[in-house]
């Protein structure tokens, strides 16, 4: 990295850095005008130089070679694949073998059988050292088998007097394990029946505190919850959620039944008493039909509810003769037997009321109306109530 604040090389040789001051305002402006000029000047030229037209409508401008040769352009590089080979290496000759140079000058010399030594004499000394390094070889070996022996003897005394030691050690660790496990059990049986003690001495105190604290508080809670309901007779309990209600419900059932039968009674009087009474006033004679009787349905039939009644309307439809009443003339000879009801009032000498139908004499008075009788109705449209379960 390099620094020019750093001076390396010769000391003698400073590099002395020149002095710089603060640079004169005047230049400063002075050449930020030369600058903004020069841009001015260039923007200028940029705006005054003959550009192409805008395109048409619906055409753009597309850039093209004006070069001299054109270059084809593509939006990928076109790649060639060559392939080169060279010529084989040639196998590297045999070095041959370095002889060096002939020097000097060649001699001859005869030697005779004899001359230089005898073998009978000159091996003597050769055989005796050869025996004598054979004998201390094999005494040397023998003495290094007896020392190897040796050694392996008291290497093996060694390991089993280590073994015996290592045996040794290892029932002392195990007597102190044993020793210490005894001591951290007895320990922990210790803290237990400590433990023990302290929760039996709570539990007894707490026993204590709880009978002397409940011995008033058990009679009046239980009074309390006596009083609340809690403590019930089964067979109060049970009649008067069993047997009460039901009875309450077909004791309410037939009392409805009644009521309703009774209105009915009542507004079927009232229709025919109103009827009876249109029919005087108007002067015309009612021929009332047999009432249809509709039987009671079966006992099996259940109400579609227990608000509901199964109400037998006797239908009975008559039929209005509007025959207006004549009056009597001397030309029209009245009928044998037959007389006006005014007459038959006043010979009978009763007057007439309101609630009399005309009748024609020498005819079968009309059947009265089956005006159901409470009592009737009720036994019509009582239901047999389903045993209780």
């Amino acid at each position: 990295m390099y620094e020019r604040r750093v001076v390396r090389g010769n000391t003698y040789a400073l590099h002395i850095l020149p002095w710089t001051g603060e640079p004169d305002p005047l230049e400063l402006q002075r050449r930020r005008e030369a600058h903004r000029k020069a841009l001015a000047r260039k923007r200028a030229k940029e705006q005054l130089r003959t550009r192409t037209p805008d395109p048409l409508e619906g055409r753009r401008h597309v850039d093209v070679q004006t070069e001299l040769y054109l270059e084809e352009l593509a939006d990928r590089i076109i790649e060639v694949d060559v392939e080169c080979q060279t010529d084989a290496f040639l196998d590297r000759p045999a070095t041959p073998l370095f002889i060096p140079a002939k020097t000097g000058r060649d001699m001859a010399t005869q030697i005779w059988e004899g001359d230089l030594f005898d073998f009978d004499i000159e091996v003597r000394p050769m055989l005796e050292v050869l025996v004598g390094k054979t004998i201390e070889q094999a005494l040397l070996e023998v003495m290094e088998e007896e020392e190897l022996a040796n050694m392996r003897a008291h290497q093996n005394a060694y390991l089993e007097l280590r073994c015996a030691e290592l045996a040794e050690v290892q029932r002392l660790e195990e007597q102190e394990r044993r020793h210490r496990e005894e001591k951290e059990r007895r320990r922990q049986q210790q803290m237990q029946i400590l433990k023990l003690e302290k929760e039996t001495s709570e539990r007894i105190a707490a026993r204590a505190f709880a009978q002397r604290y409940l011995s008033d508080l058990i009679p009046s809670i239980f009074g309390s919850l006596r009083t609340s309901g809690y403590f019930f007779d089964p067979v109060e309990r049970d009649t008067e959620t069993g047997f009460l209600p039901f009875a309450m419900e077909n004791v309410e059932e037939s009392i409805e039944k009644k009521v309703l039968g009774r209105i009915l009674a009542d507004n079927l009087i009232r229709d025919v008493t109103q009827l009876r009474l249109d029919s005087f006033e108007q002067k015309v004679l009612l021929i009332p039909r047999e009432p249809v009787v509709v039987p009671p349905p079966e006992p099996d039939v259940e109400p579609k509810s227990s608000g509901e009644a199964l109400v037998v309307e006797s239908a009975v439809e008559e039929e209005v003769l509007t025959q207006p009443v004549q009056p009597e003339s001397s030309d029209q000879a009245e009928a044998p037997g037959q007389t006006e009801p005014s007459e038959q009032a006043e010979a009978s000498g009763q007057p007439e009321s309101a609630g009399e139908v005309e009748i024609a004499v020498g005819t079968d008075p009309p059947e009265q109306l089956d005006v159901p009788d409470s009592s009737k109705a009720e036994a019509e449209t009582e239901i047999k109530d389903p045993e209780p379960q």
